[in-house]
This record gives structure tokens, C-alpha cells and sequence, in this order.
């Protein structure tokens, strides 16, 4: 597996710190978050650990599950420390 360079590990964990968020807001465990987004809880676990680099249909099908837009989302992150 190839290395990530500093700057992509940042974006991946704070996307991951977003994506925590917007589900605790919800009162939402990771497993509710995967049956709605129709993806397993471990790979919702490595989204929130900062582990996984989702692609952007995958943000797609989250962004539905917990009801907000793409933007919404990734400037949640940026706030978060992208």
C-alpha cells in the first residue's frame, strides 16, 4: 500500500471527524449509519478513523443517510482541520 503524504492523512481524518459528527447529531450508531447508507459498519469505522479514503460516490450514499449535502459536509471538515 502506498504511503499518504501529510496533507491527506489531515483531510482524511478530519473528513472522518465530519462524518462522527453529522451521525452523533443524529443519534445514529455507525451500524444505523451502514444499514442507511447501505455500507458495513467497519468501513463507516475506518471513514470516521480516518483510514479510509471513500470515493465520491460512497460520500454520496452518506450524505443521504444523514441528510446533507456534499458541501455541507466537507466544510464541516474543513472546519475540523483539513
Amino acid at each position: 500500500m502506498a504511503s499518504r503524504d501529510k496533507s491527506t492523512t489531515r483531510q482524511l481524518v478530519a473528513f472522518g471527524k465530519a462524518v462522527r459528527e453529522a451521525r452523533e447529531d443524529l443519534g445514529l450508531s455507525q451500524e444505523e449509519l451502514g444499514f442507511e447508507s447501505e455500507l458495513d459498519r467497519t468501513y463507516i469505522s475506518g471513514i470516521e478513523r480516518g483510514v479510509r479514503n471513500p470515493t465520491i460516490a460512497t460520500v454520496g450514499r452518506l450524505c443521504r443517510a444523514l441528510g446533507v449535502r456534499g458541501s455541507e459536509l466537507m466544510a464541516r471538515a474543513e472546519e475540523l482541520g483539513a
